[in-house]
């Protein structure tokens, strides 16, 4: 019980992952935060339930072309919301992301109707039975999916000459710029990065949780969590706050399980709602005691 639980949350803390990555890599090339980053988590689920309608394929074989999609879309974005205001007051690029994301919300709506949704699992809805264990096969696909993205991600920025031109554009612009790397192009590309990893993690999400036209404000707050945790603007900062996120959400209303007898002390304390209020709770501490996140900003600028 205990191992299946652990692997429900490292799931869901792969899939925060994802989302706070994404979120990272565009606050570092832009100074900016992208408000719409969590609607492109739920736009992202959409893609997917869309492309399983259309192509009866398991959802490990639509993730490819979900993280294509939101690319593009990420990539237009950034043109739309990013670039015509970079000049302007910083809340000028807030405000356009908010916009951009309450038009999403309202398409969506639109489109998909407010009813939750669910997506498409990544391989099987059943569960793999080893013995006394018992763990989902959505789960461990999560877990192998996200690690296989956050991984191919690290490779392409420190092993790979556009890694060194995104990293060197994000560091300092003007110096990238100074020796030939086409900053714009960078950021456009960093952009459909972040976004491309938002989708997948919408994937990811939709199928457990399912999916409305609402949840991006949820995951955009969860994102912002993390890398507060985490360190500002640190990437593995981001994984590690998304981790404790999901150990918050799901180790303490699943102790009941683990501890016969332990919700009958104050029944209260295991459950989601009380979960968060700790989760928030260590997030004020960490803000007061170490409020440079736990492993240091990378960004000396809080937005």
């Amino acid at each position: 019980m205990l191992l299946q639980i652990l692997v429900n949350a490292l799931a869901l803390g792969a899939s925060y992952a994802l989302l706070a990555l994404g979120f990272v890599l565009i606050l570092n090339a832009t100074a900016s935060v992208n408000f719409a980053h969590g609607d492109m988590v739920m736009a992202g689920g959409y893609v997917g339930i869309a492309l399983s309608s259309l192509l009866a394929v398991p959802g490990i074989l639509l993730l490819p072309l979900v993280v294509l999609a939101m690319a593009v879309f990420g990539f237009l974005l950034s043109w739309l919301a990013y670039f015509p205001l970079r000049d302007r007051p910083p809340v000028s690029v807030f405000i356009s992301t908010i916009a951009l994301g309450i038009v999403l919300q309202n398409s969506s709506n639109a489109i998909n109707g407010a009813e939750p949704r669910k997506g498409p699992a990544l391989f099987a809805d059943g569960s793999l039975v080893m013995g006394p264990v018992v763990v989902g096969q959505q789960a461990l696909a999560i877990i192998a999916a996200a690690t296989v993205l956050i991984v191919a991600q690290h490779m392409l920025l420190n092993r790979t000459s556009l890694g060194r031109k995104l990293r060197a554009t994000a560091q300092d612009r003007q110096m990238a710029e100074a020796v030939g790397i086409r900053v714009n192009r960078m950021i456009a590309l960093t952009f459909a990065l972040g976004s491309g990893l938002a989708g997948a993690a919408g994937l990811m999400l939709a199928n457990t949780f399912f999916v409305s036209p609402t949840d991006g404000t949820n995951y955009i707050i969860k994102a912002y969590i993390a890398v507060t945790i985490g360190g500002w603007g640190s990437l593995t900062g981001a994984v590690c706050g998304a981790l404790i996120i999901a150990m918050f959400e799901v180790l303490l209303p699943s102790l009941p399980v683990l501890v016969r007898g332990i919700d009958a002390l104050s029944p209260w304390m295991f459950t989601q709602t009380t979960s968060t209020i700790l989760l928030y709770l260590c997030l004020l501490a960490i803000m007061f005691l170490r409020p440079q996140g736990l492993f240091g900003e990378a960004v000396q600028r809080r937005v």
